[in-house]
C-alpha cells in the first residue's frame, strides 16, 4: 500500500490515559497503523481514516487533555472517530501536528481505486474508468485474507436491510390500511 507519511507520536491510552510512543505509518487507503517500533512486525492498532474519522483537531483545540511531560500544547493532536471516541496523539513538534492533521486530512478525502493484485496491472486505458481521472490515485494491493472488513459487512446488513424493508411493505401493504 502507498504510504503517504510515516513517524513517531505519543498516543494517550483510552483506559488509564497514559502516554506511550508508537511508530505511526498512515497509508494512501486512509488507514493508520501504529506499531510497537519501527520494525512494524508488532501491530498496537488501526484506525480507519476514510470511514471512521469525523474530525482532525490540533493544538488548543484539543481540550482537557494534557501533553505529556516536557511537550507542549501546540504538539497536540486529536483524531475524533464517528462513534464518539477519540484517538488523543502528540507530535514532536508544533509542525509535526500541522503536517499530520494535513496528511490524516488528505488521506480522509482523496478518492483511491483499489485493484487486487492478482488481476495484473492497470492497463493505461484503464487510468481514467469507474471513477478514475485527475486527482484519483490508483493503487494496486493484495488482500489479506484475514482480514475482517467491517465496511463490506455493513454495507451487505444495509442492502440486506431495505431490500427487507422493501419486500416487507410490498408484501404486507394490506395490513397498513
Amino acid at each position: 500500500m502507498a504510504l503517504v507519511k510515516s513517524g513517531w507520536l505519543w498516543r494517550q491510552s483510552s483506559i488509564l490515559r497514559r502516554w506511550k510512543r508508537n511508530w505511526f505509518v498512515l497509508y494512501l487507503d486512509g488507514s493508520l497503523v501504529y506499531y510497537h517500533d519501527e520494525t512494524q512486525r508488532d501491530m498496537d492498532g488501526r484506525i480507519h481514516i476514510k470511514y471512521s474519522c469525523r474530525d482532525v483537531r490540533i493544538g488548543r483545540e484539543c481540550k482537557d487533555v494534557q501533553p505529556p511531560e516536557g511537550r507542549s500544547r501546540e504538539c497536540l493532536l486529536t483524531v475524533v472517530l464517528r462513534d464518539g471516541s477519540k484517538t488523543t496523539l502528540c507530535a514532536e513538534s508544533e509542525d509535526d501536528a500541522v503536517a499530520w492533521k494535513m496528511a490524516v486530512l488528505e488521506a480522509k478525502s482523496t478518492p483511491v481505486r483499489l485493484r487486487a493484485l492478482e488481476q495484473g496491472p492497470i492497463p493505461p486505458w484503464d487510468l481514467g474508468w469507474k471513477g478514475g481521472g485527475p486527482g484519483v490515485t490508483h493503487v494496486i494491493v493484495r488482500e489479506d485474507p484475514y482480514r475482517v472488513s467491517g465496511d463490506q459487512m455493513a454495507l451487505g446488513l444495509l442492502a440486506g436491510a431495505a431490500t427487507g424493508a422493501a419486500l416487507g411493505s410490498f408484501m404486507w401493504m394490506p395490513c397498513w390500511f
